[in-house]
């Protein structure tokens, strides 16, 4: 019986960024090696990608953006909308491998194979904005698996928890006005991209459904505890989440240099074992993180690992 599903692609290693990049294949390559060597991860059902359809991708995307990033992956360009977010020839393709693999796993989890699941994918998604990329992002793939959820499988209320350090200011954008969605984030604030203030907390029918929760630099263990228990389980206690996704990035770990953040491994082990608690009480147990950002290779896999441990964990 395999209560946990993982998504990895070879594929995903063909979004190349060059080598001096922070969001480098190098990075998922030892993350996936570290997992696989894992005691149990013979035990982990291996879930396929699918290439997602333009019509998934315009769940959240306009379709200008969508045809845009397409075509100017294919012209050859080496970057879009700004010099950070680097693309290759089969970048547009990786992403659409990318998105359907999580799409997958939400199909594996809803249809009752698996319980919740891990993807190890690229490039990553959270501020990817509904028109514009940002922040090594081309797609948002957190935000199209929620509407995904909601749209193919009649989810209702769907939360999103983003750790990684920077503010996903596009899941953010995309659901500022949905009261469907809950978003959670803790990111180290003032920082990159310059969004996520705690007075940001949705507009319109969706005033209330976004809870940010800057941290300091140099916050620990501990601090992330109390934002946990005093803020995050509260709101999800409160919004009775049917499905947790999870933006599951791993730079605000204390090796990390694209934070100040003072993560150890074993929080994330912690932060996912709260998660469950509430996934099990209100979800079902349904739940999936989706890597994000993470870029010292060792933290990033062996944090990956953690997660997936507790994941694995029974009881």
């Amino acid at each position: 019986m395999f209560g946990t599903g993982y998504l990895y692609d070879p594929f995903f290693l063909a979004h190349e960024t060059g080598d001096s990049h922070p969001e480098s294949s190098q990075r998922l390559e030892m993350m996936h090696t570290y997992v696989s060597a894992a005691p149990r991860a013979g035990s982990l059902l291996s879930i396929s990608s699918r290439e997602a359809s333009r019509e998934q991708l315009c769940y959240v995307h306009s379709p200008r953006y969508v045809e845009s990033i397409e075509a100017e992956c294919v012209a050859g360009f080496h970057c879009i909308d700004n010099f950070d977010t680097m693309v290759c020839e089969q970048s547009f393709n990786v992403a659409r491998r990318a998105v359907g693999g999580v799409l997958e796993m939400c199909d594996y989890i809803v249809s009752g194979e698996i319980v919740h699941g891990f993807c190890a994918i690229r490039p990553p998604g959270h501020h990817a904005e509904s028109d514009s990329s940002s922040g090594f992002c081309l797609v948002n793939n957190i935000a199209i698996a929620a509407r995904y959820l909601q749209l193919v499988h009649g989810i209702g209320r769907v939360a999103i928890i983003d750790w990684d350090a920077h503010h996903g200011n596009g899941t953010q954008q995309i659901f500022e006005e949905d009261p469907s969605v809950l978003y959670i984030s803790l990111h180290q604030y003032p920082f990159f991209p310059g969004t996520g203030h705690e007075i940001e907390t949705g507009t319109g029918l969706g005033r209330g459904y976004t809870l940010n929760i800057p941290m300091e630099a140099s916050s620990r263990n501990r601090d992330y505890m109390n934002a946990f228990d005093e803020k995050v389980l509260p709101a999800l206690e409160q919004f009775k989440p049917e499905f947790i996704l999870i933006s599951s990035g791993f730079d605000a770990h204390c090796d990390d240099d694209l934070s100040s953040l003072r993560l150890t491994t074993d929080s994330f082990y912690t932060f996912t074992m709260m998660l469950r608690k509430i996934a099990c009480k209100y979800s079902l147990g349904r739940m999936v993180a989706l890597l994000e950002g993470g870029y010292c290779a060792r933290s990033m896999a062996e944090s990956s690992a953690a997660v997936i441990s507790a994941l694995q964990e029974t009881g």
